[in-house]
């Protein structure tokens, strides 16, 4: 059998795929009925899309609290980022869903993570006016004074 290239990934078959894609589609449609069977059967809840989205940032980002809490009760990690370096709060920061900050945060999300360009989700938070998201991440310790590789602070 021939070993992949060690920079290489192993591509998956058409059938893995389509059922990747229904499970990041229950995530992102917060369908814990249907999501929390292969959870329980012991499914990876830190699987990633290819945008490097896990389930807990499409379940996060698009504002299902329960799939949130369920996501993070069988070991997804909050502090997981995206391809883009981006974690679940700081989705959230942007979205304004301080419901779901708390629990991320609760959960062990770093409130002062940072993106390679040194934002953390207070930013993403003060960009879109998100004043309530802003105000639970500063009680819960986000360091105003931080500023980003833009000067943004």
């Amino acid at each position: 059998m021939d070993k992949p290239e060690d920079n290489q990934k192993p591509s998956l078959d058409d059938e893995t795929l389509a059922l990747a894609q229904q499970l990041f589609e229950l995530a992102r449609q917060g369908n814990i009925e249907a999501l929390s069977k292969p959870l329980e059967m012991g499914l990876a809840p830190n699987i990633r899309d290819s945008n490097g989205n896990s389930l807990l940032m499409l379940a996060a980002y698009n504002g299902h609290k329960a799939m949130t809490r369920r996501l993070l009760q069988h070991g997804a990690d909050p502090e997981l980022g995206n391809l883009r370096h981006q974690t679940p709060l700081a989705g959230v920061a942007f979205k304004g869903d301080a419901n779901i900050a708390q629990i991320l945060i609760e959960h062990g999300a770093d409130v002062n993570a940072t993106t390679p360009d040194g934002k953390i989700p207070l930013m993403f938070a003060a960009m879109f006016n998100q004043t309530q998201v802003m105000e639970l991440l500063l009680s819960h310790g986000a360091n105003a004074d931080i500023q980003a590789a833009d000067g943004m602070a």
